[in-house]
């Protein structure tokens, strides 16, 4: 196996990263419910993690912040051009599943 210095490690992970947030972008027919119910994370989870990270290096970002840069616009306008409303089977699904935090 190639051996990675922490710094390429850094630099595939973050454009990695930037690929998953480009493609949930383009992909915004993907509820995040079901993202929820199948993987256990969202795009609001994505968000928090970036902020948490940012907070852990000492730059305060606010909720809304962080999810203009996963969403690549206010959520309130994501929600408008792509939220559906869930059955009642996904919010089911969900309830049974969801991590305790979220």
């Amino acid at each position: 196996m190639t051996e990675l210095t922490d710094d390429q490690k850094r630099d595939f992970e973050a454009t990695a990263f930037r690929r998953l947030v480009a493609h949930l972008r383009e992909r915004g027919d993907v509820q995040n419910i079901d993202l929820m119910n199948l993987a256990g994370f969202c795009r609001n989870c994505l968000s928090n993690w970036y902020r948490e990270a940012a907070d852990a290096k000492g730059v305060a970002l606010s909720k809304d912040e962080s999810r203009v840069i996963i969403y690549g616009m206010p959520y309130a306008e994501w929600q408008a051009l792509n939220q559906t409303e869930a059955s009642e089977a996904k919010k089911a699904e969900f309830e049974a599943k969801r991590p305790r935090d979220h």
